[in-house]
């Protein structure tokens, strides 16, 4: 087996630091500097040679497992499997295929839903969240809210079925989101993209929250599809 291998070393400035490792890693992946097969250093070995946290080195390498640059095995290492991105992301239990093509049947009406029906506790938790998230400049702790803004629209819907899917697929959605914010940059767009939806939601207007919810969704997707076709 190829020893462990280490990336080279580049500056980490300008972005944030599971941004820039991520980036310094495919770069040396897509390069060939580490080559199809190689096993990476260990979580401890690559936060020492970058100089950041263990947390920060399992975000970055999280994207590189969902691009299908490498496999993570549990009691092993995370192992190099190809030098070009896949052509869907694996998302733990669904693809992110899977999901966009599933999220607009049940994301939009529940928004739509939400206008009509939610409470002012629900209207307060999503300003709250929203709120938080705008001024929130910890990758890791937005795609959380990210993910709760998300259920907490089902929640607000009234509808038990659509509660329980976007329950169901919120590890995933957390997933996705953390790539693309890392690979297509997209926290910023997204923060205002959440604010139209809470709006139109606050407004009582459905219409306006399931096209707010409509556009959102469909940036994720374009997203994604720059990231595939690359």
């Amino acid at each position: 087996m190829p020893s462990p291998r280490v990336p080279s070393p580049r500056p980490l400035a300008r972005f944030s630091a599971a941004e820039a490792v991520f980036s310094a890693i495919r770069q040396d992946i897509e390069g060939g500097t580490i080559e199809v097969g190689s096993k990476l250093s260990s979580e401890a070995a690559l936060a020492a040679h970058y100089g950041v946290s263990r947390s920060v080195i399992r975000e970055a390498l999280r994207s590189c497992n969902a691009l299908g640059l490498t496999v993570t095995k549990t009691g092993k290492g995370t192992f190099v499997v190809a030098n070009r991105v896949a052509n869907d992301l694996s998302l733990g239990q669904y693809s992110a295929r899977d999901l966009n093509e599933a999220r607009p049947h049940i994301e939009i009406p529940a928004a739509g839903l939400a206008a009509r029906r939610r409470s002012p506790e629900d209207l307060e938790h999503l300003t709250e969240l929203v709120s938080t998230m705008l001024g929130e400049s910890d990758p890791e702790a937005w795609v959380a809210l990210d993910a709760s803004f998300h259920s907490a629209i089902a929640r607000a819907s009234g509808n038990k079925v659509f509660e329980s899917v976007v329950a169901d697929i919120r590890e995933a959605l957390s997933h996705q989101s953390e790539t693309l914010n890392m690979v297509a940059d997209r926290q910023h767009v997204s923060d205002d993209e959440h604010l139209r939806i809470v709006e139109a939601i606050a407004s009582g207007d459905s219409t306006a929250a399931e096209a707010a919810m409509a556009d959102h969704l469909s940036a994720v997707s374009v997203a994604l599809d720059a990231i595939l076709s690359k």
